[in-house]
């Protein structure tokens, strides 16, 4: 049995199986997930779990190097975006508009749903390396 960490089987494995630049999303309840797209389901109702606490974990677990948000939680969700910054301060990112992040998520490797229920609590975020480049 695993000690600590992420014990979602599913997640862990998807997690390991990053490669550098490999791009994947964690998003709220209600985000609409491209057909084809692995979607590891973690929402149990709403809020449950959060945002944060998805992210918590995730971040204990892969090196991220750059972030895509919505331009929209700027303005409508100033608390998710201080607590982005403060997990990510030194990380490059990019704010788009939502309807160009719900394009992109096409692409990504996987997405991790979370129970969030405030607005566009939606992140793309790429896999980095542990070592120096």
């Amino acid at each position: 049995m695993k000690k600590k960490g992420i014990i979602n089987a599913q997640l862990a494995g998807y997690i390991a199986g990053l490669g550098h630049k490999d791009v994947f999303m964690v998003v709220d309840g209600g985000m609409p997930i491209p057909k084809g797209v692995p979607i590891v389901d973690l929402a149990l109702c709403g809020g449950v779990p959060t945002f944060e606490q998805v992210m918590d974990a995730v971040l204990d677990e892969a090196v991220v190097e750059y972030y895509t948000l919505a331009e929209d939680i700027k303005e409508k969700n100033q608390t998710l975006l201080t607590y982005i910054e403060s997990k990510l301060p030194d990380v490059e990112h990019e704010y788009i508009e939502h309807i160009e992040l719900k394009k992109r998520s096409e692409n990504v490797k996987f997405a991790i749903r979370t129970g969030e229920f405030t607005p566009y609590p939606n992140i793309i975020l790429r896999a980095g390396v542990s070592f120096v480049v």
